[in-house]
This record gives C-alpha cells, sequence and structure tokens, in this order.
C-alpha cells in the first residue's frame, strides 16, 4: 500500500527569517538567507548553552568565562559575516558606520572597566594571603597581624562597588539604542543589521549580567524585549528570565555578591576571623582552626583560578573589539583612497 504524499516541508522550520524584515514582493536569494539562518541558529544554541539547569548555575566564574567566551565567538561570527556578505565598507550607510565604531568605543570602555574590577579582586588576594600566611604560626601575635589583614580583605571587597558608575552609564546609552534594525533598500544591509541587533542583545545582556556581578546590584540586569520572529528569541528569552530571577533573588536575600567563588572566600574569612578573636587569648583548638585555614586557602585558590581565567576571556574579547574595529576603519581607509584617486585627488576624508 503506497504511503499519501507528504505536504511539502519548508527549508526552514522555524520560518523564513527574512519575513519580518522583508517588504513583500522583493526577491531576496537563497544565500542570504541561508547566511542569516545560519548566524540565527548559532546564536540560539550559544544563549541555551549560558541557560542555567538548576539555581546552584548563578553566576560562577565558569559561567562568566563561559559567556565571555561564546560572546567573542559570535563578534566572530559578524566579521566572518561581513565577509560573506561582499558589503563593501564604502556601501555601508554613514549611520551603520557611525554606530558600528560608536558601539566598539563603548565595548572598549567596558572591557577596561571590567579589567580593572578584576584587578582590584586580584589585589584582594594579596591581602588574603598574607592573612593566611600568618595564620601559618601559632603565636598570639600574628594572631593579631592575620586579624588585621583579614579585616584589610572584608574592606577591599566591601568598597569595590564604588568604581563601577561609568560601566553603568555605558549600558544606558548601549540600552536606548537597542532598537530592531529597519532598512529600506539593501538586502545585504539588512542582514548585516538583523545580525548586528542580535549581537548587540546579547552583548548588552552578558555585560549587564557582569555589571550586576561587580557592583552587587541587580538594578543594571535590563529587561530586553526580543520580537519572536527572530530564530533565537525563545532562547533567549528563557536564558534572561532565568539569570535575571536568579541574581535578584540572591541579592534580596541579603547576599552580597553573586559569585559563588567570591561567597565562598568571604564564608571562610569570616569563620577564621571569628574564631581567632574569640580565642586570641583563650587559645585556639589546633585540628579545628587548621581544617578552616585549609579550607580558606582551598577556596582562595579557586577563586584565584577563576579571576585568572576569565581576565584572559576579557582581555580577548577586547582584542576582538579592538580587530575589528580596526579592520573597518582600514577598509574604510582604503575605499577612500581610491574614490580620492577616481576623483581627481579630490579629499572627501571623514572624521572618524
Amino acid at each position: 500500500m503506497s504511503r499519501p504524499q507528504e505536504p511539502h516541508r519548508p527549508f526552514f522550520p522555524f520560518g523564513n527569517p527574512f519575513r519580518a524584515i522583508s517588504p513583500k514582493g522583493s526577491k531576496l536569494s537563497s544565500r542570504l538567507v541561508f547566511l542569516l539562518a545560519a548566524f540565527e541558529d548559532s546564536l540560539a544554541e550559544r544563549l541555551k548553552k549560558l541557560t542555567p539547569k538548576s539555581d546552584n548555575d548563578i553566576v560562577s566564574f565558569s559561567w562568566m568565562e563561559l559567556a565571555m567566551k561564546l560572546l567573542c565567538e559570535t563578534h566572530n561570527d559578524v566579521k566572518t559575516l561581513i565577509e560573506d556578505l561582499g558589503l563593501p565598507v564604502s556601501d555601508w550607510e554613514e549611520k551603520w558606520l557611525d554606530e558600528y565604531l560608536g558601539i566598539s568605543v563603548k565595548l572598549l570602555d567596558i572591557c577596561n572597566d571590567f579589567s580593572s574590577e578584576l584587578s582590584q579582586l586580584n589585589q584582594g588576594q594579596l591581602v588574603l594571603r598574607c592573612a593566611l600566611h600568618n595564620l601559618e604560626s601559632t603565636s598570639s601575635n600574628q594572631f593579631v597581624q592575620a586579624c588585621s589583614s583579614l579585616d584589610g580583605w572584608s574592606k577591599h571587597i566591601s568598597s569595590r562597588t564604588s568604581r563601577f558608575e561609568s560601566c553603568c552609564s555605558i549600558l544606558d546609552s548601549l540600552e536606548e539604542s537597542l532598537d530592531p534594525p529597519k532598512v529600506k533598500n539593501s538586502s545585504k544591509g539588512k542582514v548585516l543589521m538583523h545580525v548586528m541587533y542580535g549581537v548587540k542583545v546579547e552583548t548588552l545582556f552578558i555585560c549587564s549580567v557582569f555589571a550586576s556581578v561587580f557592583s552587587g546590584s541587580s538594578k543594571k540586569l535590563f529587561p530586553i524585549t526580543v520580537p519572536d520572529t527572530y530564530r533565537w528569541a525563545q532562547a533567549f528569552t528563557d536564558l534572561q528570565k532565568n539569570v535575571n530571577v536568579g541574581i535578584k533573588k540572591i541579592y534580596s536575600s541579603g547576599r552580597f555578591t553573586v559569585l559563588r567563588e567570591l561567597e565562598a572566600v568571604d564564608e571562610s574569612v569570616t569563620n577564621l576571623h571569628s574564631m581567632i578573636q574569640g580565642n586570641i587569648d583563650g587559645g585556639i583548638k589546633a585540628e579545628e582552626f587548621q581544617n578552616l585555614v585549609v579550607d580558606s586557602r582551598r577556596e582562595a585558590e579557586k577563586l584565584s583560578q577563576g579571576l585568572d581565567h576569565l581576565t584572559k576571556q576579557v582581555d580577548e574579547f577586547f582584542d576582538i573589539v579592538l580587530s575589528g574595529r580596526d579592520a573597518l576603519l582600514s577598509n574604510l581607509r582604503a575605499s577612500e583612497t581610491v574614490f580620492d584617486q577616481g576623483m581627481g585627488g579630490l579629499s572627501t576624508t571623514r572624521q572618524l
């Protein structure tokens, strides 16, 4: 018995990615549709990878490292897609160039703020190591010095939130410019702006989470609404909901940080400080105390490794943004040089 013929299945199971950006009656090449769909599918998969499986996955250095790694991959994809589009910089609209260059400067500034914060946390490691070194001795004098170092650690950590205002203002400006793309005449331009919207959403979300972690506040968690016409919209919505709700829940409970490794170190420091303060004169139970010192040293090492790995990822993101900006400027200057020569040397250089 022959099977009834199945109805024709569309090539894209989630619908044509140009449905929301293409005017009726326009002809869009299958190559452009494929390029956009490939980018959006990759973005959706990355967003799914970042979605926490449980509350315990919010937020750790490993999550932040993965987030920055995936963000680097997306920005690299954008550079590759621009090349695949074959859209010369000379054909870019001026507003596209201004937007790209403006955003790149802001991202470089954000990276500097993140690097500064990570460096500050690394400096706190030196204070903590000094305290743990002093605790290797059992003399009361060393205990007093250790207490002073532990106090220094606590003050160092609590003072770090006051220096993050510049990053938050940059995020505000990025959030204000986050609008779905509107391009009238250029099919390639539509793809470019569609892709730029996706990378802006991912970038703003990840940077806002980082800002929340470093500032100790959930105020900079922007509620971003993405139209469901984007293939990655549902993946982003799930990610944003899980992470933002989880962070707000942690801060509402009174905890000073959502970063698990930092909280573990701070808890160990608090326990050490309490034990030393209560037993400097009366003596400390050696075994119990040494176990606590060992635990503190282990948690401090986890924090140190996490800081090191995340710092490298932030530096990589900085390099990617900078190289993309430099490449665009170089191509633009080359295009202007050709144009100048064609016009008999008439200068048309724009301010960059």
